[in-house]
């Protein structure tokens, strides 16, 4: 992917003069990946995730094939080549990397909390440190490409997670309990991320509440980073559906709508659930008089038909459509009392969904007497890059959760030093002191003790190594994470 660029070249520039700036006699050092705030209301946690998927790639993959197993000079001579150009000769020292390249694998140690666990804020979600006495330097040199790597694929989780938590909470209320859960929404942000590898991190995080998406990299990709078979497991789920370039040609030649639905629904598609966008010219137009033209091939139909809106107020759409429905093809009432229409038709909004929009679609679907299955929603990118909040637009980014990584520990000289810094001015970058103590209180909740040393820290530590010299000790499956994340309910 980035094969024409040098692992050690994957960082900021400061970061390649510390390893000279740092006390010679330090042997030991210890940093931590913290989430130190949250500035969105609805969250006090963030979940665990994209540590695997990163170590997968670059720790392992990307440094063997791009460093460990390339020419000793042609590496130097590549780190070399840009830093004089850039800092100037004889301001850095090459050596180190001479050192690494001959050492043959990193020689780093991460200790990590469980995928899919959610962290509260202030709470350390993994270490990274070194194994080999002449690299203190390195863990610290890696925080740029981490830091880079893990807190998009981190906020995606949790964006799941919260439309999940709305999904149980409606779903709980008017749903019956055998009703799945993992197909009520779906992502639509592929064309939406800001490029092709943040829609793979985009649609992973997702994946971990729900199991609908557009995006069919997505198994492939899980496949690669947690050991699924889309052939032997429930992966991901895509959906057979029109779009407007499908429906304006055919309207185009047919001269009218009714025409491309019925051969949607006899020829095309007879045994196949599928969802067809109807806003083309009219959408009201279709659902009140074409559909009742279409009732007998509908009620025929070997699957479900999902009607579908793509502009004006998805709200307004989405409700309206299902009453509609409800009126011209009926249904039953479940075990808690609300209507669910018949299995043939359906109404879904492919994106627009936002977190308030979610929850307002339901509220007014249970007001009406109508389970929340009765629609299928759509997430697009603007609800992975962004919430609103009281009027006002937060996009994400790595400070949405304050995440650092912040150096803690330090062995010098034989000495343990505890290592941390305190902004006078501003609290929220006071670092954890010494080495964490990660544990679970009373009430199950997360919680850490910071200033100890190796020679003090208890046992018991829920920081547990994943990854050592350049083998992953840990490797959590998909279904694993899933079921992390929903207490064992995916």
């Amino acid at each position: 992917m980035y094969d024409y660029i040098n692992p050690m070249l994957m960082c900021d520039f400061y970061k390649t003069v510390h390893s000279d700036m740092i006390n010679p006699k330090m042997t030991k050092s210890m940093s931590y990946y913290t989430p130190r705030m949250s500035r969105v209301k609805r969250w006090d946690s963030v979940v665990n995730f994209g540590l695997q998927m990163f170590i997968k790639t670059y720790l392992i993959e990307f440094f063997n094939k791009n460093f460990f197993e390339r020419p000793e000079n042609e590496v130097v001579g590549e780190f070399e080549r840009v830093l004089d150009a850039s800092l100037g000769k004889g301001v850095y020292n090459s050596e180190k990397i001479r050192k690494l390249h001959r050492l043959g694998y990193l020689p780093v140690e991460i200790t990590a909390l469980p995928e899919g666990e959610k962290i509260p804020v202030h709470v350390p979600m993994f270490s990274i440190s070194n194994t080999h006495e002449d690299f203190a330097w390195l863990p610290q040199a890696l925080e740029s490409l981490i830091s880079a790597e893990i807190w998009y694929p981190q906020i995606t989780a949790t964006v799941g997670a919260t439309y999940r938590e709305i999904v149980n909470k409606y779903y709980n209320l008017t749903c019956d309990d055998n009703i799945s859960r993992s197909k009520a929404l779906g992502s639509f942000d592929f064309r939406g991320d800001t490029c092709f590898e943040a829609a793979l991190k985009a649609v992973a995080g997702w994946c971990l509440s729900f199991e609908n998406t557009a995006t069919v990299p997505a198994i492939p990709y899980l496949e690669n980073m947690f050991g699924c078979n889309c052939e032997k497991e429930s992966v991901v789920f895509g959906a057979v559906s029109t779009e407007h370039f499908v429906m304006c040609s055919n309207y185009a030649c047919d001269g009218d709508e009714i025409t491309f639905l019925r051969k949607l629904l006899t020829e095309l598609y007879p045994n196949t659930s599928f969802s067809a966008v109807l806003d083309s010219y009219d959408y009201w137009n279709v659902i009140d008089n074409i559909l009742p033209q279409l009732h007998d091939e509908i009620m025929n139909h070997n699957g479900c038909m999902l009607m579908r809106g793509d502009s004006g107020d998805c709200v307004e759409v989405v409700t309206k459509t299902v009453f509609r429905l409800w009126e011209q093809f009926g249904g039953t009432v479940n075990s808690k009392g609300y209507k669910v229409l018949d299995p043939h038709v359906k109404a879904i909004y492919g994106d627009s969904i936002t977190v308030q929009r979610c929850e307002e679609i339901y509220e007014i679907l249970m007001k009406n007497g109508f389970a929340c299955s009765n629609v299928a929603l759509g997430v697009g990118s603007f609800s992975m890059h962004c919430i609103e909040e009281d009027g006002i637009l937060k996009p994400f980014t790595r400070d949405t959760f304050g995440c650092a990584i912040k150096a803690c520990y330090a062995e010098i000289d034989g000495r343990e030093y505890p290592v941390f810094k305190n902004p006078k001015d501003s609290g929220f970058k006071k670092s954890q002191k010494g080495l964490c103590y990660v544990y679970r209180d009373e009430n199950g909740t997360l919680q850490y003790e910071d200033n100890f040393t190796a020679s003090n820290i208890p046992d018991g530590n829920l920081l547990e190594p994943v990854f050592r010299n350049g083998k992953l000790l840990k490797e959590y499956t998909l279904n694993e994470i899933r079921q992390t994340l929903n207490n064992g309910n995916f």
